[in-house]
């Protein structure tokens, strides 16, 4: 494994390039924010919001994809306070919440005063595909990965909104198959977060197509025929976990800390607090690629200025290891997996050249340097 010269980013994440100097490119596109003229892209982000408010006299203007977290907070209020559109927020119902994101989740509606479109997936359908996920390379929640995408551009064409926001360009910002700074966030169908396999690879005697309907794609032919833009508002607006925490805790947003503090996730009270066992996708990243959310945030915080790549590096070999016993049950009892059969998935698609089982756990060979 190589390593950013910057960050902690590893080159096992798909798609990571790093530059002649050893620095990956979301480091290099982290710097390149001080060259934006950021005044003239929220102009832009003005002029699009100008185009689309009203369109549909007293109806709902512009889709926000929304979970209920920190950033869901703040989109909103970008687009309902400060630009006065009429947003209709679009959400994927969990396979199960905490107390904390059920709170976040009331909180979003009654801060902002907004409608609230929640769809519960198929749960029979969504439990056989998280197992057969685990089957197909530890892609357990591919379903809902691909849902985020899918159902909001759905519900845009049926509804006939003119605008969907999703919030960061990941591949972007964080690492992947996208290079371009670009506000048209139809390209993130491309990002890899949501791995090309066929719909019919996940039909059998349970599933028919009828039951996907929520993640089936519209063609571009009906988006284009609907008149349905989507855009990052990361594009106009300069990106920020930890700003977009700070932002919400001012707005009766509430971290996880108080109710579970997550074995893996030191100081990552913010991440992902409305579900219980959704991570473990993200954790088996590890045993695939030698990282996971740690790492992803440590990168973050390093480009910000809150966390040297010292320490960053001694809290990772000394944390990212860990799976959180609660965050396994959890995805487990909902998946009817047995804790037998997931490490034997686990043992099986562990890349072995760069992770190792010392004492019956998985850690990495060779420690971060």
């Amino acid at each position: 494994m190589r390593y950013c010269k910057k960050c902690v980013m590893p080159d096992t994440r798909p798609y990571m390039k790093f530059n002649e100097e050893g620095v990956c490119y979301p480091c290099i596109h982290y710097e390149n924010r001080k060259n934006v003229d950021w005044d003239a892209r929220w102009k832009e982000l003005e002029a699009l919001a100008d185009k689309h408010r009203g369109r549909n006299g007293n109806y709902y203007d512009v889709i926000i994809t929304a979970s209920g977290g920190k950033d869901s907070h703040y989109q909103v209020d970008v687009f309902k306070e400060k630009l006065n559109m009429n947003p209709l927020l679009v959400s994927i119902d969990n396979f199960s919440w905490t107390k904390t994101g059920r709170e976040n989740y009331e909180n979003l509606g009654d801060r902002y005063g907004v409608d609230i479109h929640l769809i519960t997936l198929n749960r029979k359908v969504a439990r056989r595909m998280l197992s057969k996920g685990l089957d197909k390379g530890l892609y357990p929640t591919w379903i809902w990965d691909r849902a985020v995408y899918a159902y909001p551009l759905q519900m845009a064409i049926k509804l006939n909104i003119p605008l969907v926001i999703w919030g960061e360009n990941t591949a972007y910002e964080r690492g992947g198959p996208i290079l371009e700074d670009t506000p048209d966030a139809m390209v993130q169908l491309k990002n890899d977060v949501v791995k090309p396999i066929p719909l019919e690879e996940w039909v059998d005697e349970e599933i028919t197509l009828k039951d996907l309907n929520p993640i089936i794609y519209p063609s571009m032919e009906e988006i284009e025929k609907a008149g349905v833009e989507a855009r990052f508002l990361s594009y106009y607006d300069p990106w920020s976990d930890h700003g977009h925490y700070e932002y919400a805790i001012k707005n009766g947003w509430k971290t996880l800390e108080e109710e579970w503090v997550r074995e893996g996730l030191p100081g990552l009270h913010y991440l992902q607090v409305d579900t219980i066992g959704y991570l473990v996708h993200n954790w088996v990243k590890f045993v695939k690629m030698g990282h996971w959310a740690l790492t992803d945030y440590c990168s973050l915080d390093i480009r910000e200025g809150r966390m040297t790549r010292e320490e960053a590096v001694k809290l990772i070999n000394q944390e990212e290891y860990k799976l959180d016993p609660k965050m396994l049950k959890d995805f487990l009892d909902f998946t009817g997996v047995s804790e037998e059969r997931f490490w034997a998935l686990v043992d099986k698609f562990a890349n072995k050249d760069i992770v190792e089982k010392r004492n019956g756990i998985w850690r990495l060979k060779q420690p971060l340097m």
